[in-house]
């Protein structure tokens, strides 16, 4: 064990009946068991389920706190692409799986498991880890930020305003049905293209193609058939895709009362986004449209005539950012202007502390270390909750989570990091 690894493992002293390790093949039942208990799910686990899960998981990024065999804690984490501002693509440490046992909490054993996991990803050369946090105060002291957020609405068909007798876009495009193969061959490419212009946005491998087409299947999240909706541009490419499911609910007379429930929509073009979603607040029966979890600047709202139509039912946190090396985060994304700035950064655990001069046009940018005055000082959580352009520096420096060291840093850390349109993960992990 490297010196690195040895600090973070004796950061929290164990306790001597817990042992903190990776899981093995044959532990690897017993540590789902414990992520079902943890999530609050049936503490079962079919066979096929754990074969499945198990040739997708990383046994050696898989940790578990076994107390005299049973296993009370979990922490898993496997390698991601994150599209940054700009396009580029760095890699990830996705975290998930993440638990602790109700009998076994407030004993360190989340600090000691993170630890392990950092130093490994640094290690690694990994630019960032990332997390969807089920609770929102717990990794703010591990360095992760807020990097995106996410909304739904909920639309009231009737009252939107669209033109109930709509048969297809006007632009030459048009909206096909398709089915799972389908969307098994055409889907990944499409994704590709999208996610390439999304910051915000995770890479996908083929596991979540199988699970979000049937392919494959989960014990715990029973399948149901979505209906696929195809929009195909004037020039007949494909440019954007939506999942969706209905409920089947009618009145004691016989009216439709049938909500749809948006499971993924994607467009590549605005065109796009605008026809699907359209087509899916006229479907016939449909008088109520769930959107699922979509940027808190999605173009639904305003589409509609009524935007008032569109109810916000969510408005939360999403996709949470841990930066581990500054310099390459800093240089792999784009800038909204022309400047430079140099930020003092404060990291608890050591990866990323120091002052970074950042020299940033609309191309690129050169970050350094670097011993000159510093503009903005800043913990590496607030850096995450900055680094795609989603978060104000000036709002954090109003908070008292970035401090000004010259006049006006703020408002330039804005004019350069900020972007036009807000920053979003499609994809929980």
């Amino acid at each position: 064990m490297s010196p690195s690894r040895r600090d973070a493992a004796s950061a929290h002293p164990a306790t001597p009946s817990l042992d903190l390790r990776t899981v093995s093949e044959a532990e690897f039942v017993d540590w789902l068991k414990a992520v079902n208990t943890g999530f609050l799910r049936p503490p079962v686990v079919g066979e096929r389920d754990a074969a499945s899960r198990l040739a997708n998981s990383d046994l050696a990024r898989t940790q578990g706190v076994f107390d005299n065999g049973r296993c009370v804690a979990t922490f898993r984490s496997f390698a991601q692409e994150l599209t940054v501002v700009g396009g580029a693509a760095i890699p990830t440490s996705a975290v998930t799986n993440v638990t602790v046992s109700p009998t076994h909490r407030r004993r360190g054993l989340l600090s000691r498991m993170m630890a392990n996991d950092l130093v490994a990803a640094k290690e690694r050369g990994e630019v960032a880890a990332t997390l969807i946090a089920a609770e929102y105060p717990i990794y703010g002291r591990y360095g992760f930020g807020p990097a995106t957020w996410t909304a739904e609405w909920e639309v009231d068909t009737g009252r939107a305003g669209l033109d109930p007798r709509w048969s297809g876009p006007d632009d030459g495009g048009r909206i096909e049905l398709a089915d799972a193969e389908d969307v098994r061959k055409l889907g990944p490419e499409l994704f590709e293209r999208f996610r390439a212009g999304q910051p915000g946005a995770v890479s996908r491998n083929a596991r979540w193609w199988d699970l979000s087409t049937g392919a494959a299947r989960r014990d715990d999240q029973p399948w149901t058939e979505p209906f696929w909706a195809v929009y195909r541009s004037a020039a007949g490419e494909v440019e954007g895709l939506a999942a969706y499911h209905a409920d089947e609910t009618w009145t004691d007379a016989k009216q439709p009362l049938n909500t749809a429930t948006v499971r993924g929509l994607l467009g590549l073009t605005p065109a796009a986004e605008r026809a699907l979603w359209h087509f899916i607040c006229s479907v016939d029966w449909i008088t109520k449209v769930r959107t699922g979890y979509r940027a808190p600047d999605d173009l639904l709202p305003l589409l509609l005539p009524d935007p008032r139509a569109a109810r916000m039912v969510t408005h939360a946190d999403f996709l949470w950012l841990r930066v581990l090396d500054v310099v390459r985060a800093l240089e792999a994304r784009t800038y909204a202007s022309s400047g430079t700035l140099v930020l003092e950064v404060t990291d608890a655990s050591g990866f990323a502390s120091g002052r970074y001069r950042l020299d940033a046009d609309e191309s690129g940018a050169q970050c350094t270390p670097t011993t000159g005055r510093a503009d903005l000082a800043l913990d590496i959580r607030e850096l995450g909750a900055l680094y795609l352009g989603d978060e104000s520096a000036v709002r954090l420096a109003a908070l008292g989570r970035a401090a000004e060291e010259t006049a006006g840093a703020a408002v330039r850390a804005d004019a350069l990091l900020r972007t036009s349109r807000r920053a979003w993960c499609p994809d929980m992990f």
